[in-house]
């Protein structure tokens, strides 16, 4: 079986975006992602919904804790009703500092909180749809008003799949019980995802009373491509540095713990803290590089990601540089060998 593959567009550029969108799905995308970093996550959504027709639309992933579960709610179903079912609510927890201090929110427990932001969601949009009271009560998020007035009614359209990021054991776990799919970070190997991803997605999914393939994987790796070996290497610093910066935050110390990196992930985080960004890519060696990433040649990518990731991941979110009418037809070749 094949994989379903993503692709990110470029947010930076909100007026290209249709346009964009439309150079997607031609080319054979199966969906359409925006990251919560400089620009708004859903906005462009919106776009992209209005110009296309048959990809998957989602943030990967919109920041939740920022925003009560009813506002997302709201843009969600409007998503969802703008796509004609195609809208997907990917969201994350992001981490304490960037909470409270770039969002001025509260930080509390992430992980049990967000099992019932998700809770919430599908409870506010079970009222909508099926006309009911609206009660949901957590130690977070309690809900109990909802008139005719403010809720928009059932809807033709299935409510929007859920899929959570996550890293940790009690959030796959969260993704496994109350999810449809899990958002995968880049930094992952097979080895992290068989050891520390999905036996929490299946414990999560046996509280649930469900199988632990409901919840759909969706992940990438660092994939390194080019037409030869020496545009492959070239390429390789860029992916070292993003490697690097990943590997400095604490977040991530259970991925590198998988392949005893962790001493590494220690000197990264303290030459963060020093702002020595330019040396730290110096850090990851050929191993360390080879454990999280593919870098092949195009006519061989397609082969190198289903032997990695065949069998773990239901999703590849991928792209690549097309300079060239050369290099967007390999880009099109490899999207449909992905799918095969």
């Amino acid at each position: 079986m094949g994989f379903r593959v993503l692709y990110h567009l470029t947010t930076a550029n909100i007026k290209g975006i249709p346009d964009e969108a439309r150079w997607a799905e031609s080319i054979g995308y199966d969906g359409l992602c925006t990251e919560e970093t400089g620009h708004d996550p859903l906005l462009p959504l919106a776009l992209a919904a209005t110009a296309t027709s048959r990809v998957t639309l989602e943030p990967r992933v919109a920041i939740a804790f920022p925003r009560s579960p009813m506002v997302f709610a709201y843009a969600a179903m409007d998503l969802q009703e703008l796509s004609n079912g195609r809208f997907r609510l990917g969201l994350g927890t992001q981490v304490k500092g960037h909470i409270e201090r770039r969002f001025s929110a509260q930080w509390t427990s992430p992980g049990p909180r967000l099992r019932e932001y998700v809770q919430s969601l599908h409870a506010i949009w079970d009222a909508w749809q099926n006309g009911t009271r609206l009660a949901y009560h957590g130690e977070h998020y309690n809900f109990s008003l909802m008139t005719p007035f403010f809720s928009p009614g059932p809807s033709q359209q299935p409510r929007p799949p859920v899929f959570i990021s996550a890293v940790n054991a009690y959030n796959c776990r969260v993704a496994g019980e109350v999810c449809d799919g899990l958002s995968l970070h880049p930094l992952i190997s097979p080895e992290f995802l068989k050891q520390r991803v999905l036996p929490p997605i299946a414990d999560g999914a046996a509280r649930a009373g469900r199988p632990p393939n409901a919840v759909n994987l969706s992940g990438s790796g660092f994939i390194i491509t080019g037409p030869n070996p020496a545009v492959i290497e070239q390429r390789k610093h860029a992916v070292r540095r993003q490697i690097a910066f990943y590997s400095s935050t604490r977040t991530y110390s259970t991925v590198l713990e998988t392949h005893g990196f962790e001493d590494v992930g220690v000197r990264l985080h303290e030459m963060s803290l020093k702002g020595q960004w330019d040396e730290m890519a110096g850090l990851i060696t050929d191993d360390i590089l080879d454990k999280f990433t593919i870098a092949v040649e195009y006519a061989d990518l397609a082969a190198a990601v289903k032997e990695r990731y065949g069998g773990l991941l239901n999703e590849i979110v991928f792209g690549m540089e097309t300079p060239t009418e050369d290099d967007r037809q390999q880009l099109q070749k490899i999207i449909a060998a992905l799918q095969e």
